[in-house]
């Protein structure tokens, strides 16, 4: 699905050379390389604080522990994602509720978040799915009059600029209280390991989670509130110093991937090419087909039989994963998620993606 190696030898001089220079100061944990890069990614998104950890998992946690929730607080958040999103709420003692999401832009329909929230609601979490925004205007309307958080999941979509009404452009995860990425090899910005980071442009959110970070510790030894040990390391820092460098152009790369495949997919009846919407540009971490008439586990299949490979994102909503059985959700709960969890088939994207192979995968799929 991703070809990291090709990506890795366009720059492996200056990839190299940034690994050794971590190497060579001994400094692997915290330290300048990785105060750098927080830097570099503050000056990228236009924000004034960015606090570098392990994950995007953790971030995501961490950016709910630095709201203070308490345990039986509820988080509206889609059902249509990875685990990660709901999973860190329900290990903070928090309710996550589940609104179902937008057939054209698998993104968290706004129009349904309302009628969920209650006097326990204390927050939304929207998620940037494959690289496209969630409509933040209506959900900022929503949380602005009900007084709620938003903590934005730009895991999928770092590097995507949602457009306003006025024609401003703001980098996803910039807009909402909080915004978290993930740096998993595999995104548009990724390292070499695991990684994430949080964003915003709270001065006291932005504090308190540096502190949450680092064992809620400011002061070496003291400790000011319970945190947890996520850190990125100086290397995986220096890797992505380096790659932010190219993320325009990567995401550029994609972006006319994308369009090839839509030239040569959008008269094919049988599939519903990704939707673009006016307010977001779209950086394609995933280019997600809707494959119709039940035919998705069998293009999968035929794909598969001639070495191409292809993922389901997400073949289960989370509303009926066991985890989350005890909240009550059944099928038909979030008829959309479920329809489009059997109809979903990403196709491969990544940077080093040519023409030629693009050519050989549509026909491939359109080969009778």
């Amino acid at each position: 699905m991703v070809d990291l190696k090709s990506q890795y030898l366009a720059i492996k001089k200056e990839v190299d050379e940034a690994i050794q220079n971590v190497i060579d100061s001994s400094v692997f944990i915290q330290g300048k390389t990785v105060r750098e890069f927080e830097i570099q990614l503050q000056e990228y998104l236009q924000i004034p604080y960015v606090i570098s950890c392990g994950n995007g998992t953790d971030a995501l946690q961490m950016a709910l522990m630095a709201l203070g929730l308490q345990p039986g607080d509820e988080v509206i958040t889609t059902p249509f994602t990875f685990i990660a999103t709901a999973e860190v709420i329900s290990l903070l003692h928090l309710t996550p509720v589940f609104v179902d999401v937008d057939p054209q832009t698998f993104n968290i329909d706004p129009a349904l978040i309302e009628e969920k929230i209650t006097t326990k609601t204390k927050a939304i979490i929207p998620v940037h799915l494959f690289g496209q925004a969630a409509n933040m205007q209506e959900i900022q309307r929503i949380a602005n009059q009900h007084s709620l958080f938003i903590i934005e999941d730009a895991c999928q979509s770092l590097g995507a600029q949602y457009i306003d009404q006025q024609g401003n452009t703001i980098q996803t995860g910039t807009i909402g209280d909080i915004g978290v990425t993930s740096f998993f090899p595999t995104k548009n910005l990724g390292c070499f390991g695991d990684g994430g980071a949080i964003f915003t442009k709270n001065k006291e959110l932005a504090e308190r989670c540096r502190m949450i970070a680092n064992h809620g510790s400011v002061k070496k030894y003291y400790y000011e509130l319970i945190g947890v040990n996520s850190r990125l390391d100086a290397i995986q820092a220096a890797i992505l110093g380096v790659k932010l460098k190219y993320l325009d152009d990567y995401i550029k790369a994609r972006e006319n991937a994308a369009a090839l495949y839509d030239l040569l997919l959008q008269d094919d009846s049988r599939f519903v090419i990704p939707q673009r919407v006016d307010y977001s540009t779209h950086t394609f971490h995933q280019y997600t087909l809707t494959v119709m008439d039940g035919q998705r586990d069998q293009l999968k299949e035929k794909l598969a039989m001639n070495g191409i490979p292809s993922m389901i994102y997400y073949p289960k909503p989370l509303h009926l994963q066991k985890p989350f059985a005890h909240l009550g959700y059944t099928l038909g709960s979030l008829p959309v998620s479920e329809s489009l969890s059997e109809q979903v088939l990403s196709l491969p994207m990544h940077t080093e993606l040519t023409p030629e192979q693009q050519t050989f995968i549509v026909e491939k799929i359109q080969e009778e």
